[in-house]
Order: C-alpha cells, then sequence, then structure tokens
C-alpha cells in the first residue's frame, strides 16, 4: 500500500528546509487549499503579509484605557482596592412609618397637608430616608439606623436633608454619582399628585442630580392593612450609582 505524506507536516518540513521537492506539497511553492466555500490561493507575497500583519499587533505594546485611568484615581479617592471597584452599583431601599395625629406628613423634603403625619425620632420623612438607605446599600455601607441611631439625642426631630446630604456626600467620596433613582410612595391618603413634581425637583436638588434622572410614584394599597387603611405610609427606593 502507497504511503501518502500529511499536507500540515509536509508542510512543516517543507518550511524548515533550504530543500524543496515536487513531490510534497510546500508553502514555498505556490498551490492552493481547498475550503468549504472558496479555493485560496497563497503566494511568496501573500506569505509574506500574512506573516507581518501577525507581527504588527504584538509590535505594538499596550496603552492604559481612560477606564484604568479613572479606577486608579477612584480607588485613591475611596481607599479601597482597585480590583475591587465597579463601574456602577445598584442598592435598595425601604422604609414605612406610622400615621398618626398631630404631626406633619414631611415626603421628600415637601410639606404635604394632612390630618396625620409620620411618628418618627427625626422628622420622618419617609422617602428621605429610604433613598438614603438606597445610597448606602448601593456603597455597601451600613444602613441608616447604624449611621443615624434614633438613640441618640442629636437627631430628634432633625431633617431628614441632613441625613440624604452626608449620603451623598459619601457617594461622592467613593467616587460615585447618581445614574439614576426611581422611588415608589405607598399611601392610601392624600393623593400625593398634585406634590409630586415639587417633591421630585426638590429631592434632585438634594442628590445634586439632574431631574431628569429621577423618577416618583405613587400608589395606594387597595384599603388593605395599615397602608390601606391610612395608618402608615411606605415607600421604596431602587438607585444605580455610576463611576465618576
Amino acid at each position: 500500500m502507497a504511503a501518502f505524506a500529511s499536507p500540515i507536516f509536509a508542510s512543516s518540513i517543507s518550511h524548515n528546509s533550504t530543500t524543496t521537492t515536487t513531490s510534497k506539497p510546500s508553502l514555498c511553492t505556490n498551490h492552493s487549499i481547498s475550503s468549504p466555500s472558496r479555493l485560496l490561493s497563497f503566494s511568496h507575497t501573500d506569505r509574506f503579509h500574512s506573516l507581518e500583519s501577525l507581527r504588527s499587533p504584538a509590535a505594538t505594546p499596550p496603552r492604559a484605557t481612560s477606564v484604568e485611568v479613572d479606577r486608579s484615581s477612584a480607588s485613591a479617592a475611596a481607599g479601597g482596592d482597585p480590583s475591587r471597584l465597579l463601574p456602577f452599583r445598584v442598592g435598595h431601599g425601604f422604609d414605612l412609618h406610622r400615621l398618626e395625629p398631630g404631626y406633619p406628613l414631611i415626603i421628600g423634603g415637601i410639606d404635604i397637608p394632612h390630618d396625620r403625619g409620620c411618628e418618627a425620632h427625626s422628622d420622618g420623612d419617609v422617602l428621605l430616608h429610604c433613598v438614603v438607605d438606597a445610597i448606602l446599600g448601593a456603597l455597601g455601607l451600613p444602613d441608616i439606623g447604624q449611621i443615624f441611631p434614633d438613640s441618640d439625642p442629636k437627631w430628634k426631630g432633625a431633617p431628614s436633608s441632613v441625613f440624604i446630604k452626608e449620603a451623598v456626600r459619601l457617594m461622592h467620596e467613593a467616587g460615585y454619582e447618581i445614574g439614576n433613582l426611581d422611588a415608589t410612595l405607598i399611601l392610601q391618603r392624600p393623593k400625593l399628585s398634585p406634590h409630586k413634581e415639587a417633591i421630585r425637583t426638590n429631592l434632585s436638588e438634594l442628590l445634586g442630580a439632574d431631574p431628569s434622572v429621577v423618577n416618583l410614584k405613587a400608589k395606594t394599597h387597595e384599603k388593605v392593612d395599615s397602608l390601606g387603611e391610612n395608618r402608615s405610609i411606605a415607600a421604596h427606593t431602587v438607585v444605580l450609582l455610576m463611576r465618576k
């Protein structure tokens, strides 16, 4: 039985040898290689340019990207490990307060006319408390109750704008800014439609964010449990923090 040389093996021999034979295929001679779609013809010139194109990328040293530069500077500012810093972070916040007569109802820093308000250690702003927790959660920090404990008398009756300004300071210190924020308020009464724009505008100013990235929704609880019976108010917030 006749022996047949492998084209790949024969090409390797021909490439390393100074002698070219006519009985074995060689990359040093013009020949065609079949593919399922077409025939490609290789010449000495084609082979030279093919090798040069492979060498060119390796000859160019890699350059640091802007992402790598930003990561290093932000890490230095935040005092973190560059390998652990993320391009974005997501946080979720939730808060709920009882509604009682004799208290003001403050939502997003806006005083809302109502016959009852939030019973709380501070001003009971359920929306701002919720937003603070969302930002702290995105940063991997303790919640609002640990940073501003209700056992500390200095926070008695404090405006919640103090808490949100501190959360924003920590956010910037870590090298992040608001990507977008989506909040949902849950209460049976009063209707918030007349006040939503004022609440959203004030919240945007406290966050130092464009109003276009701050969204606010309000829903009733269909008269179910304490929320639906106008005995409490709750809020959910999701926030996306982006690297500066």
